[in-house]
């Protein structure tokens, strides 16, 4: 058990890995709600102990099983945002597999966090039957409204778009080795809420009713139980566009040794113009490169996201690739010169560098695939859809709307 303390509420409470769980009397879906990956990001650990008693309190009826884990105790408890790694930075296969197969005693506070995760996960995934919805609980160092961040497979998209709430796709594109890219990729849906700023009161209220919601749209819940209606009308009045899906285009990646700081007053989603000064980089200004909305600023000392910028997804472009990947036209890209199968199980399209810049990104996008990982004579773009679970959310009620 460790304390972990809200500057919003001016107060502490004590939570293991294991916030709560509760089991319904009927068969349904297991939520499995994370918070506090990030240790100067409390918000969602006390919604969803509030929640939680509040559950209890009422004695509501379920379907299914919940569970609220908590994320980096350690720095939970210390209130920053890593110790000695980021833990939303270490899930890939590659630093999982070193994890599983070293001692115990070989791990850093941030390794030996990740490694009980894991295995809470594994147990939890061993224990219910599903199906499955993950949710992460975050929040910004800036100004922001409620969003989700979503890895952009079919079932994510049509799952999310319940929610009152802007969503963000392609993120994964961009950073390496967060947990929900981990159990995305084990098929199951899975995303990520930011809730408001880091210490807002507000915060708080926001990641309460996302839960509410979302034990609504999962059918784990009646939505008359829960005040549906109040929860719905308070994220829609601040979302303010509700519907409408967002794709990262670029990052600003902070450098090792780099002196990086934003210009003050930015907010998410915000409109910056080309040549707007952003930030400074060891004294230099660092521009907007081109005219787009300015996404996560970073405010606070932790972490090398620097900003990312974001531009809207037109309607016809969503409609167009849930057909092209239902289909699956990828297959036909690999009759085209310079693309060839990445993997035996054909998740994955390797693309000749020299060629690739005659093929516009957005074509990958629209079949499912994202980019990121480059060899030396290929960028290796992986599917989002192949691993996906479709049979076992196929008589959810919201996917056959």
């Amino acid at each position: 058990m460790v304390k972990v303390y809200s500057k919003a509420l001016a107060r502490y409470i004590e939570v293991d890995r294991i916030i709560g769980h509760i089991r319904g009397e009927m068969h349904g879906p297991t939520l499995v709600f994370s918070a506090g990956i990030h240790g100067n990001e409390p918000s969602g650990i006390f919604a969803l102990y509030n929640v939680l008693g509040e559950l209890r309190r009422k004695n509501v009826k379920l379907r299914g099983s919940i569970y609220a884990l908590s994320g980096n105790l350690t720095a939970l408890q210390k209130g920053e945002r890593y110790i000695n790694h980021d833990l939303n930075r270490l899930w890939t296969k590659k630093i999982l597999h070193k994890l599983l197969s070293e001692r115990p005693y070989a791990h850093d506070d941030d390794s030996l966090q990740q490694l009980d995760i894991y295995h809470t996960i594994k147990d939890i995934l061993k224990s219910e039957k599903g199906p499955f919805y993950f949710m992460d609980l975050h929040t910004t160092s800036c100004e922001t409204k409620p969003f989700l961040t979503v890895n952009d497979t079919i079932l994510n998209r049509k799952y999310t778009s319940q929610y009152p709430l802007p969503i963000i796709l392609g993120i994964e594109e961009y950073l390496v080795g967060p947990l929900l890219n981990y159990i995305n990729e084990l098929g199951y849906v899975a995303f990520g809420y930011e809730g408001g700023q880091h210490d807002a009161l507000d915060a708080i209220e926001n990641h309460e009713s996302f839960i509410y919601l979302s034990l609504a749209f999962s059918g784990c819940i009646n939505p008359a139980d829960i005040e549906f209606d109040k929860h719905y009308q308070k994220l829609t009045a601040l979302s303010g566009d509700r519907d409408e899906f967002y794709e990262i285009f670029y990052r600003y990646q902070i450098e090792e040794q780099e002196s990086f700081k934003m210009k003050a007053g930015f907010k998410n989603f915000q409109t910056v113009k080309k040549g707007t000064e952003l930030a400074l980089s060891n004294g230099k200004i660092v521009p907007a490169k081109k005219t787009s909305l300015i996404f996560m600023p970073l405010y606070q000392n932790q972490g090398d996201d620097g900003f990312f910028c974001i531009r809207k997804i037109p309607k016809v472009f969503l409609t167009l690739s849930t057909v092209f990947r239902k289909v699956r036209l990828d297959k036909l890209l690999t009759l085209l010169p310079g693309i060839s199968w990445g993997s035996p199980f054909k998740d994955t399209l390797a693309v000749n560098k020299k060629i690739a810049r005659f093929f516009a990104r957005d074509l990958f996008h629209l079949l499912g695939y994202r980019g990121k990982y480059i060899d030396k004579d290929h960028i290796i773009m992986k599917s989002r859809e192949v691993a996906s679970r479709n049979d076992e959310y196929s008589e959810e009620r919201w996917n056959k709307k």
